[in-house]
């Protein structure tokens, strides 16, 4: 059996051995639930009918309504709502743990030899396929390069995405395969990167000139999709993850998650963001799908990338990158695209992500919704994924037109260093601004881009209320002003997170009504500080009124670290 087959086996036996739908009472536990304003709300047990519908959140002294229940008790433990993961790309978790992963590499020589040695215990595949990779972690001080490929793997072709997704890795054969060469153009939103001197491609390849590699990759088969969503679902749900928002969702991912709805085996809820318009249109056709398999499936809308990264110098930017005096980073769509991407959008009601990380993006996003909120009025709830660098100026207009901050915490604890590179000091007053944006009126949802960072709502929880990372630095937190409260944090990753999805009044509070999504925690968070956050275990993971995970019989190992 490969590994791949025992991956999906273990997926199969953690989540089928669940009992079939009855009435339970929950009973004896620290109920924890918080509304979008970051107002908590404490209960002492919880009754769920047997379509996985909560009809009673009982107080201290309550006595359950008379029935014949399946009781638990929860001996004093605390529950929360499920973790609303608000930007993650679900297939990339699966699919990680079936290529080669660079992310634990400290160093360029490590990340070769481990190259080395996954192509030599693969030696049946075309091409090696991976991601993780990080000059920054490395403290390289520059892009990697082809040869450096070539001097371990020079007999195939080797493709290494970014830890950000935002650049990619090639050998000599893989830049002969996708026929990458002198006279190769840098595609619009794109940039192919050169030896000094020369117009002969280095090796690395930025934003959407990653496209010319990926059109050569060999396409997963139905049968590796549906293995690596299994291992993707189990990953979440290990971590508390009940549901997410998953962005940039193409045809073959939407298929993949209908087949399992269809068989039964989808587990979590995914608010899905089409990859562009076509996707969109493909997906959707006239407009967003209803809510499938009892609210586990929706396409929402349609995710859009306006510029790039950080990590990569391509996120757009207002005035140059300090470290990079002639780059302003990349725009991957001009004003007037954007505008008309988003009309095209609005005007059959699908909900509008844009990908934004730079003050330039920023602030290209705002104006356009500005304008377009004349046109296409109502309920639209605007997304800006990232909003990584505001200008301080700009932050006051995410309290308009609905807008919500869709925005990574881990990202901060990762980026500050490299933040501090690239834009300098004075340049950093709208860093990760979390706490303006909501002084401002705006919404946070909070999330992970897991496999960028990892799926972990705990670790990021503990940098949203400190400004630390996972040991701790810098301590007392980078730029603390901006961290916001326990309870803040958890609406982020709880009500406002499913708000930011149109899935209120579906799951992210515990109310009478919602769908019974909670997690059972071995301590409280409010009672806890950022480090002993970190630290709190997942007991036991429910969607629907069914435990799907728990961690009795599989100790789930907990993963916190920072990337830079």
């Amino acid at each position: 059996m490969n590994r791949g087959c025992r991956a999906i086996l273990s997926v199969a036996l953690v989540l089928a051995a669940v009992p079939a739908h009855a009435d339970t009472l929950i009973k004896d536990i620290n109920g924890i639930s918080v509304d979008r304003e970051g107002r908590t709300t404490n209960f002492r047990g919880l009754v769920i009918d047997d379509q996985g519908i909560i009809t009673h959140v009982l107080q201290r002294g309550d006595d359950p309504p008379e029935g014949n229940y399946y009781e638990i008790d929860g001996n004093g433990r605390t529950i929360i709502p499920g973790m609303v993961d608000s930007h993650v790309h679900v297939m990339g978790i699966g699919f990680g743990q079936l290529t080669l992963d660079l992310s634990a590499t400290a160093s360029l020589e490590e990340a070769l030899a481990a190259i080395a040695e996954y192509a030599r215990t693969h030696p049946d595949r075309p091409w090696i396929v991976g991601r993780g990779w990080n000059q920054e972690a490395w403290s390289l001080g520059r892009f990697p390069t082809a040869a450096e490929l070539d001097a371990v793997v020079a007999d195939r072709p080797v493709w290494l995405k970014r830890v950000d997704g935002h650049a990619g890795w090639a050998n000599s054969a893989a830049l002969r395969a996708a026929g990458i060469g002198t006279g190769t153009a840098d595609p619009d939103g794109g940039r192919i990167l050169r030896k000094a001197g020369s117009r002969e491609p280095a090796g690395v390849l930025v934003d959407s000139a990653m496209k010319l590699v990926d059109a050569h990759l060999p396409a997963p088969r139905p049968e590796d999709r549906d293995i690596a969503f299994g291992l993707a679902q189990r990953s979440l749900l290990r971590m508390g993850v009940t549901a997410v928002a998953d962005m940039g969702t193409s045809i073959e991912d939407w298929q993949t998650y209908r087949r399992a709805g269809d068989n039964g085996t989808l587990y979590l809820r995914i608010m899905a963001y089409a990859d562009g318009v076509e996707a969109m249109e493909l997906i959707g056709g006239p407009g967003p799908t209803p809510w499938l398999y009892d609210d586990r499936l929706r396409l929402n809308g349609v995710k859009l990338f306006l510029d790039g990264a950080l990590g990569s110098r391509g996120a757009l930017l207002k005035t140059p990158y300090a470290d990079d005096p002639n780059n302003h980073g990349l725009s991957r769509l001009n004003s007037t695209q954007l505008r008309n991407l988003m009309s095209r959008a609005a005007l059959d009601n699908f909900q509008v992500a844009i990908h934004a990380i730079g003050d330039a993006a920023n602030a290209d996003v705002l104006d356009a919704i500005a304008e377009l909120a004349e046109t296409y009025t109502g309920d639209r709830r605007w997304r800006i994924e990232h909003a990584q660098i505001l200008d301080p100026a700009d932050i006051p207009r995410l309290g308009m037109h609905g807008i919500i901050a869709s925005m990574q915490p881990l990202h901060q604890s990762s980026d500050r260093l490299m933040a501090e590179v690239r834009l300098g000091p004075d340049r950093l007053d709208g860093a990760y601004a979390w706490r303006s944006i909501l002084a401002a009126g705006g919404t946070l949802a909070f999330g992970s881009d897991a496999p960028v960072e990892p799926a972990d709502p705990l670790a990021g929880w503990a940098v949203a209320i400190s400004r630390e990372d996972a040991k701790g630095q810098p301590f007392g937190g980078w730029r603390v002003q901006e961290a916001v409260s326990r309870e803040q944090a958890l609406a982020a990753y709880t009500a406002n997170a499913a708000w930011a999805g149109f899935g209120e009044g579906r799951f992210g509070r515990i109310e009478v009504g919602e769908r019974a999504d909670f997690v059972m925690l071995d301590r409280d968070p409010l009672l806890a500080n950022a480090q002993d956050i970190r630290r709190i275990k997942v007991l036991e993971t429910w969607v629907g009124g069914r435990k799907l995970y728990d961690s009795t019989p599989d100790e789930p190992p907990r993963s916190s670290g920072d990337r830079r």
